[in-house]
């Protein structure tokens, strides 16, 4: 696992933001999903490094990262960081919310980006229409707004086996990483703060512009909404890919490591 100790920060207009840099070659970014931070992908860097650039940020507000005191869009923050290493264009690879955050970013600085592995996502204003990823998502504003912070937790690590499996069914160490990353983001917050994150807007209107390869990733137990969401982003823009992980929720890349480096590798020598 890395530490604080293998983090670089780049002085933003708003803070320090926090990153691992390591290997050399064509650029790949890996941006983490929500609440938790760089160590998402602890797994994956070393392979990936053999043959190329990893940069693995901490977004805004997460990690190790600076909380924002103004008004901010996380792929202005990426392209800063990028245009600050003289870096790119960069190979975006996001799950959860870092998928977001990769569909966001090519809109909005194309000259920035190569390519597009947005997994366990879609685009930034995906909204879940399943029922029980609903009741979560109502259970994560219930206990926030009581300050109930393991409730919140307990909330959380439900979406790791999802709605069709039990926790028992994976391995207990997945919940107890995610888990430690997210108290640690959490830790950085207080209940009520101002959520001053701008929307990227006008997603879907423009998506048929980009111009750069795009794949989708996804477990086979993610629901519905969020699979036909993918899948309409593969089949809208120019050159669309898919994989699946056959037996996986949402969190495919832990799940089955080996078996996410390999999609990876096998879209990146595809470049």
């Amino acid at each position: 696992m890395t530490s604080a100790s293998d983090l670089r920060f780049f002085a933003s207009a708003d803070g320090d933001l926090a990153y691992r840099d390591t290997g050399r070659g064509d650029l790949v970014v890996l941006l983490h999903s929500g609440f938790v931070d760089h160590r998402l992908y602890d797994d994956h860097v070393p392979a990936l490094a053999e043959h190329h650039r990893v940069i693995v940020p901490d977004v805004r507000g997460h990690g190790f990262s600076a909380n924002a005191t103004r008004p901010f869009r996380w792929a202005d923050d990426l392209a800063g960081l990028l245009r600050h290493l003289d870096a790119g264009p960069a190979v975006l690879v996001g799950v959860s919310m870092g998928g977001g955050i990769a569909t966001d970013t090519v809109l909005e600085h194309p000259g920035l980006v190569r390519a597009v592995v947005a997994c366990a996502a879609a685009t930034s204003d995906f909204a879940y229409t399943d029922p029980w990823y609903q009741e979560i998502q109502a259970e994560y504003a219930r206990t926030l707004a009581a300050g109930d912070l393991q409730g919140w937790l307990a909330a959380f690590l439900r979406v790791v086996h999802g709605p069709h499996r039990e926790p028992g069914d994976l391995d207990p160490s997945l919940a107890r990483r995610l888990g430690d990353m997210a108290l640690h983001t959490m830790a950085k917050h207080t209940p009520g703060e101002p959520d001053l994150r701008v929307p990227v807007t006008d997603i879907w209107a423009r998506v048929p512009k980009i111009d750069v390869p795009v794949l989708t990733v996804n477990g086979t137990l993610e629901p519905d909404d969020l699979l036909g969401a993918a899948e309409r982003l593969a089949g809208t823009v120019r050159d669309g890919r898919s994989a699946v992980v056959e037996g996986a929720g949402h969190y495919a890349l832990l799940e089955k490591p080996r078996e996410f480096t390999a999609i990876l590798l096998d879209f990146l020598r595809s470049l």
